[in-house]
C-alpha cells in the first residue's frame, strides 16, 4: 500500500492487498466489497494496487513460489486456523525452466520441443515496447495471450485471446506497448526476415 489514511490502519491496508490478490475468504470478500463501494479512498488504493497485481503474471514462478522455510510457516499458520495437520512441501519439485533473454525486450521459457515434427512450445514475454522480429510461418503457429496486450500487424490481442497463423503466412510486426506474456506453439523452422 502506498499510504494509510487517518480512517484506515495497517490491518485495513493488508485486507485491501489480500482482496486485490483474491486471497480473502468469501464472507470477508463480500463484507469488504461493501466497504470499498462506499469509500473513495479504498477505491483509489485498489486502483493503485491493480497494476502491481497484474504484473505478477509476468514474474518468473520461482520468485512467487515460497521457500521451504516460508512454506513451513504458512503451513503451520493454516493448520492452526483450520485445525488440520500442516501440509508438507512437495518432496520433489519439478525443475522450472529458466527464462532466457533471447533479444532486447524478449524473454522465452522453453516448455517442450518435438524435433521429429520441428515443433516448439514456449512461454514468451515481451517487455513494454518489446517487438518480435518479422517472420514467416514454416508451420502452424498458435498463440494464447495470458497477460497484457499484443499487436500482430493491425490486430490487437488482449489477455485470453487466441491467434492461429497458417503455414506460409507471415507477421510483419509483432509488438506490445504494455508488455505481455503468451504461450506460443510454433515451428522451429520459421524464417526471420
Amino acid at each position: 500500500m502506498t499510504t494509510t489514511s487517518h480512517q484506515h490502519g495497517h490491518e485495513h491496508a493488508e485486507l485491501l492487498c489480500l482482496y486485490a490478490l483474491q486471497a480473502l475468504p468469501r464472507e470477508e470478500t463480500a463484507r469488504l466489497q461493501g466497504q470499498i463501494a462506499a469509500c473513495a479512498e479504498c477505491q483509489r488504493e485498489l486502483q493503485r494496487l491493480r497494476p502491481v497485481v497484474d504484473l505478477f503474471a509476468t514474474w518468473p514462478t520461482d520468485l512467487l513460489r515460497p521457500s521451504t522455510p516460508l512454506w513451513g510457516r504458512l503451513a503451520e499458520r493454516v493448520a492452526a486456523e483450520t485445525g488440520e495437520a500442516p501440509l508438507e512441501p512437495p518432496a520433489e519439485r519439478w525443475s522450472e525452466p529458466e527464462w532466457e533473454n533471447v533479444a532486447p525486450g524478449i524473454w522465452c521459457k522453453l516448455l517442450a520441443r518435438d524435433t521429429e515434427q520441428d515443433r516448439i512450445s514456449m512461454l514468451v514475454r515481451l517487455e513494454p515496447g518489446g517487438e518480435y522480429p518479422p517472420h514467416d510461418h514454416a508451420g502452424l503457429e498458435e498463440l494464447h495471450l495470458l497477460h497484457g496486450e499484443l499487436w500482430i500487424d493491425d490486430r490487437k490481442l488482449y489477455a485470453g485471446d487466441y491467434n492461429r497463423a497458417q503455414v506460409g503466412t507471415g507477421d510483419s510486426r509483432v509488438w506490445s506497448e504494455t508488455g505481455c506474456t503468451c504461450v506460443l506453439i510454433t515451428s522451429t523452422l520459421d524464417r526471420l526476415r
